[in-house]
């Protein structure tokens, strides 16, 4: 498994289009706000090629207290979803 952190993307970023650091950060927050902005407003995010971000509303339900095993009401929320594109799919089957 690989586990990739923002710098991580930062420094691949940054060599990749042989730009500074601090430009590479700024230029990676801003494309991480827009789609967040996005998602916050309804919009859905496709990047072609890549797949499509979603937010999956969650209706209030019931749960349970694991220590206590009381019902309790968990609250309705949202959640980002992935869903990767086709060619995503393509490309991680290729042998």
């Amino acid at each position: 498994m690989m586990i990739l952190g923002k710098k991580d993307l930062v420094a691949h970023l940054a060599q990749a289009v042989d730009m500074t650091q601090e430009k590479a950060g700024k230029t990676l927050d801003e494309i991480l706000s827009w789609i967040r902005s996005s998602l916050k407003s309804g919009n859905d995010v496709r990047l072609i090629g890549l797949g499509t971000f979603s937010v999956q509303k969650r209706a209030e339900r019931d749960g349970r207290n694991p220590q206590t095993g009381e019902t309790i009401k968990v609250p309705a929320s949202n959640r980002a979803t992935f869903k990767g594109s086709k060619e995503l799919k393509d490309a991680l089957n290729q042998e």
